[in-house]
């Protein structure tokens, strides 16, 4: 099933994340969205700043990249798989399969909700 999801001005909270993570349940994200390229800056908790840029495919699956500093001063960088489920209510869920391209390099899953 495709779905037609803009994610212009939807903002998430981080549900559940991998312990490897360093995004935390209050963490909120705003995405931007234009065409297909998707953006947001973020901060909160462990991470000073933080930007990510993707593709939306047309069942609104999300391909992005993202850089973090976090409050150690380190610069983190990774990719992140997003595949959206629209809920009950009609809210999206976003499952995702990420990795580090720095640090461990180590593999989680985060689950965010949209607000």
């Amino acid at each position: 099933m495709d779905l037609k999801i803009n994610y212009n001005n939807k903002k998430f909270r981080v549900f559940e994340n991998s312990e490897n993570g360093e995004t935390t349940t209050e963490m909120i994200f705003e995405y931007k969205q234009s065409g297909n390229i998707l953006t947001s800056q973020y901060s909160g908790d462990q991470i000073l700043s933080g930007h990510l840029i993707g593709l939306v495919d047309e069942s609104g699956k999300i391909e992005m990249c993202y850089h973090q500093v976090n409050i150690k001063g380190e610069l983190m960088t990774g990719l992140c798989s997003s595949k959206p489920e629209l809920t009950k209510n009609g809210k999206i869920k976003l499952h995702e399969k990420w990795e580090w391209t720095s640090g461990d390099k180590s593999k989680g899953e985060s689950v965010l909700v949209e607000l």
